[in-house]
């Protein structure tokens, strides 16, 4: 009797309820909100909510995946038009929760697909209109006109809460022509904390231009666009800094033909560089050092970058090894995207076909999706994943989300 009451005891007590639910996998964790009220309290709080996905991490779950016609998203006003027949945010939905987004009509809302992160989708025509949309709670966020006119320009979305509400910011960047390289890139912030825009003006130690069209990647909160010439703009906003960093590109055996390139976060936190040609793909991840006399504030201007590749593979190679798959792929293959937080498995598209690709495997999975995807124009679209945490769809916060 006096072990089954220490028992008790010790689960009564949250500090040692709080230790007991951190070590429970994943798989575990989301059932355990029906033990009694005094769990479902502790899992549902924000402080555990923090603490285990620092510890587990968070997993996904793909809904489908979002069309950018280029065309149109960022169509100058003697631009290219689109048909009314064809969706402004066409989305591949690959299970039924995707299908009742793509049922739900707010897709017709929000414009054109700009970005999405943790399942927030950003959206809207530029250079005026824009939309921020939890797909969670169902909320759609208006945001208000920009100040700048950006005739061209590149984009950021930083998510950087999740708990009662989305805390979250909007970065537009202005692009220049390859003919006006400037020391100095013009950008304007959108808060939600404050509700307004910010203009601000980024520096470099050397001239650059950022590539349009292309979302910039986040990653622990720094940004990284693309600029041309083979480089990365780096850009931390979080502590007010107002210095950009420029890093060359990793060179490859693609650097002579390189068709595609993409950036991601990688399962341990790092930026992943992707690139492909006709023949193959490759893989890097950026990783960096601190200065040897770093500021009291850290930036990205006072870190050492180094290029580590990561993953190589000849697309004949590749098939080849996956020969069950014959009928299905041809020879435009195409590397579309990383997974979120991933460092073992990429998207590619080979014809109108989508794969997930197993880099310890080596094995091919075809990912079916409902949608016109034959009727895509792959030369001119950006097709990008669309993923919601499986932490707030699993467990049944008390505010809703």
């Amino acid at each position: 009797m006096s072990r089954r009451n220490s028992v008790y005891a010790a689960l009564n007590c949250d500090d040692i309820l709080f230790e007991i639910l951190l070590r429970l996998p994943p798989s575990t964790i989301y059932k355990s909100v029906i033990v009694s009220k005094n769990w479902l309290c502790a899992i549902c709080s924000p402080r555990f909510r923090r603490i285990y996905l620092s510890k587990w991490g968070q997993d996904y779950r793909l809904l489908g995946f979002f069309v950018c016609n280029f065309l149109y998203l960022a169509r100058p006003r003697d631009g290219y038009r689109r048909p009314h027949w064809e969706p402004a945010l066409p989305f591949l939905s690959t299970c039924r929760d995707g299908d009742d987004l793509t049922q739900s009509r707010i897709l017709r809302q929000l414009g054109y697909f700009i970005d999405s992160s943790n399942g927030i989708i950003l959206a809207g025509r530029h250079p005026k209109t824009y939309f921020v949309y939890n797909n969670m709670t169902r909320q759609q966020y208006p945001l208000p006109e920009p100040q700048q006119f950006y005739k061209t320009m590149s984009m950021a979305f930083i998510v950087e809460e999740y708990l009662d509400d989305i805390s979250y910011k909007v970065i537009r960047a202005k692009c220049e022509s390859r003919l006006k390289l400037r020391n100095t890139v013009s950008i304007e912030t959108f808060s939600s904390k404050t509700g307004k825009w910010k203009q601000t003006t980024l520096m470099s130690s050397t001239p650059f231009a950022l590539c349009s069209r292309k979302a910039g990647a986040v990653v622990g909160g720094v940004v990284h666009w693309f600029a041309i010439w083979g480089k990365l703009a780096i850009y931390d906003p979080r502590h007010g800094d107002r210095h950009i960093a420029l890093v060359r590109l990793p060179v490859t055996m693609l650097s002579l033909e390189r068709e595609e390139s993409i950036l991601g976060e990688s399962s341990d936190g790092l930026l992943q560089f992707g690139s492909n040609s006709s023949l193959c793909m490759e893989l890097w991840v950026l990783e960096k050092e601190v200065g040897a006399n770093p500021p009291r504030y850290g930036n990205c201007t006072h870190l050492t970058y180094k290029w580590i590749p990561r993953f190589s593979i000849f697309f004949k190679t590749l098939w080849k090894q996956n020969a069950s798959l014959s009928m299905h792929h041809s020879k435009d293959t195409q590397l579309l995207s990383f997974l979120p937080r991933n460092s073992k498995s990429v998207f590619i598209r080979s014809g109108w076909n989508i794969f997930l690709y197993d880099l310890e495997t080596k094995t091919v999975e075809l990912v079916h999706y409902q949608g016109r995807g034959a009727s895509i124009s792959w030369e001119s679209s950006k097709v990008l994943p669309y993923f919601l945490p499986s932490w707030p769809s699993s467990i049944p916060f008390q505010h809703g989300i």
